[in-house]
């Protein structure tokens, strides 16, 4: 059985804690579908109050600890080394509609690196985790990703830009370059749940654009612990600002990254003739 460090308790802790408020509002969603006024002021109340069970639990243990927060923003601790980097409710709007994917993700960052990441799907009580070092798990279960070596058999996972967020064409472009290559695409609605399956092996390879530290910085670090390559679509290793991630196993990394680098790269204009 793998055991967790000190660090690590404190965070699934934290997390089971937010997961049962969240399961027990998803179950109320249902009956608010079919009121006038809709579910979407419930499930923001059950976001802020996941994040804040969420940080209660982690300064109780933690205090000097500052925080990166998708609801609450930047709080400065007094220890600054150490900042905690949370989304309480990853996958909000499959949550608002009431489908069962969402996720509470948990990292630890010291000094600008990602030691310690969590990343908790209650509904199935799935708890993807790893440390800096010492490999990634789902529940007690080593985790690695998958050997799939070729294109054709690989699974892909994305996020689709939405109502005025992230770029439709370069998107367009990258999955029209990608989609004949591969078994399939899929869009979940959960960064941090498509990382951890790749981690797990579920997903062989995963890309996105315009993401925030608190969607990917857990689950880069389950991915990295679990035998799996991470950076930007560019090849550059700055993923953690958001800007563009690639997450997939070594074999399937190096392709994809040049299926979708080139799928949008300017094309060279023929010179004059003189």
């Amino acid at each position: 059985m793998a055991a967790r460090s000190a660090v690590l308790n404190v965070m699934a802790k934290a997390a089971e804690k937010a997961g049962r408020a969240l399961v027990r509002d998803f179950g109320e969603v249902e009956q608010l579908q079919v009121s006038r006024k809709g579910p979407a002021d419930f499930v923001s109340a059950a976001d802020r109050k996941a994040e804040r069970m969420v940080r209660e639990e982690l300064q109780k243990a933690r205090p000097a600890f500052g925080f990166l927060m998708e609801e609450g923003g930047t709080i400065e601790g007094s220890d600054k080394s150490h900042r905690w980097i949370v989304d309480p409710l990853d996958g909000t709007t499959n949550f608002l509609h009431g489908l069962p994917h969402f996720a509470i993700s948990i990292a630890l960052e010291r000094d600008g690196e990602i030691i310690a990441g969590l990343v908790y799907e209650p509904v199935r009580d799935e708890l993807f985790w790893a440390e800096k070092g010492a490999g990634a798990f789902l529940n007690h279960q080593r985790l690695r990703v998958s050997a799939r070596r070729t294109m054709a058999d690989a699974l892909i996972a994305t996020g689709i830009p939405f109502k005025g967020h992230g770029d439709m064409g370069t998107f367009m472009a990258q999955l029209q370059a990608l989609a004949g290559q591969v078994s399939g695409i899929r869009r979940w609605g959960a960064a941090s749940l498509d990382l951890a399956y790749v981690a797990a092996g579920r997903f062989d390879g995963f890309w996105e654009k315009d993401l925030k530290p608190w969607d990917i910085a857990a689950g880069t670090l389950l991915v990295t612990e679990a035998g799996g390559f991470v950076s930007e679509i560019s090849g550059h290793k700055g993923h953690l600002s958001g800007a563009s991630i690639l997450a997939a196993n070594p074999l399937l990394h190096g392709p994809l990254q040049t299926i979708l680098h080139n799928a949008v790269k300017p094309k060279a204009t023929p010179q004059a003739q003189g």
